[in-house]
Parts: structure tokens; sequence; C-alpha cells
């Protein structure tokens, strides 16, 4: 198996909604994500995923929650914009985008990890 892994950031404004703490109240972090993809096949030239693409998928989908307040968006208007759920997230929309490309049926996406901090981190793994 060959995993490759990206990193990418965004700064966003959120608040948890429920939570008993500072962190009820809006503030902001300047979250840093980082994206592993696996997979067994090769292309035709070696590769797994072109490592430019792999960041342009990342890039694509962090756009939305780029300089926003989270809890504003669409997205997370039912569901706290905790980390988890910012990984989970960031977890499905990336597969979908590797699934509708041109990149070859193999490749799935292993673990999204997302830091609020320096010293805090929620790591996801899809099923």
């Amino acid at each position: 198996m060959y995993i490759l892994t990206v990193e990418d950031s965004f700064a966003a404004a959120h608040q948890l909604h429920g939570y008993k703490g500072k962190c009820e109240n809006l503030h902001g972090h300047n979250w840093k994500i980082e994206l592993e993809v696996a997979g067994h096949v090769l292309n035709d030239i070696g590769l797994l995923i072109d490592f430019h693409d792999l960041k342009d998928i990342l890039k694509s989908v962090l756009a939305d929650l780029d300089h926003v307040n989270l809890n504003e968006t669409e997205l997370f208007s039912t569901i706290n914009p905790s980390s988890e759920n910012i990984a989970q997230h960031i977890s499905t929309d990336v597969q979908k985008r590797i699934s509708e490309g041109d990149f070859g049926e193999d490749i799935h996406v292993r673990a999204v990890t997302v830091w609020e901090s320096g010293t805090s981190r929620c790591t996801y793994i899809p099923k």
C-alpha cells in the first residue's frame, strides 16, 4: 500500500453550542489540515495520485471554510463545527472529489487530521 500525505491550512471562527466553557464563545483558529490518501495501484507513470492534484483537491475543499464564521455556513447550520465534524467533512468531500475525478478507483482517504492549535488535534479515519 502507498500512503501520500499533504498539508494545508485555513483560518476561521467558530463557537461550540452546548459547550460549557470558553469555547462556547466565538473565537478563531488557524486550522492546520493533514490529509492522507492510500491505495495499491499506481498509474502508468508510477504515481498513486499526483501531489499537485491532491493539494488542489484539498485546497478546493478548504476554500469554503476559509475566513468565515463556520457556524454561519450551511454545512454547520445543524451540527457544531468541532474539530471532529470538520475532519469528517473534509474526508467525505475529498473522497467525493477523488471518486468523481480521473484518478483511479483504488485511491481512498486514509485519515484527516485537524489541528486547532499547536497542541490540540483530531484525526478522523473513515470506515
